[in-house]
């Protein structure tokens, strides 16, 4: 069974960076797309970014050329890169995976981020 743990949030100024990682232990071969998601008090989780094996990536509308996605396999962890961070952007921070073995996708506990001046 694989198991995610998100960390890297915090509290930051608008306009800050902050840098997610999320870090895969287990039989982690089958995993095909890792993801992240966010959910702010009183909101549904919502999409933030995706990226598969092959390194293609997605981007919700709200935080293209904010965000980036990548993933060092070799250490068996994705990074959210969040730069030029606004108020909007607070909520908890959620890391997924999924693939063909799966039939529900894995998710972290959650880290919160909380952008305020």
């Amino acid at each position: 069974q694989v198991q995610l743990v998100e960390s890297g949030g915090g509290l930051v100024q608008p306009g800050g960076s902050l840098r997610l990682s999320c870090a895969a232990s287990g039989s982690i071969f089958s995993i095909t797309i890792m993801g992240w998601y966010r959910q702010a008090p009183g909101k549904q989780r919502e999409l933030v970014a995706t990226i598969t094996s092959g390194e293609n990536t997605n981007y919700a509308d709200s935080v293209k050329g904010r965000f980036t996605i990548s993933r060092d396999n070799a250490k068996n962890t994705v990074y959210l890169q969040m730069n030029s961070l606004k108020p909007e952007d607070t909520a908890v921070y959620y890391c997924n995976a999924d693939g063909p073995y799966y039939s529900d996708p894995l998710w972290g506990q959650g880290t919160q981020v909380t952008v305020s001046s």
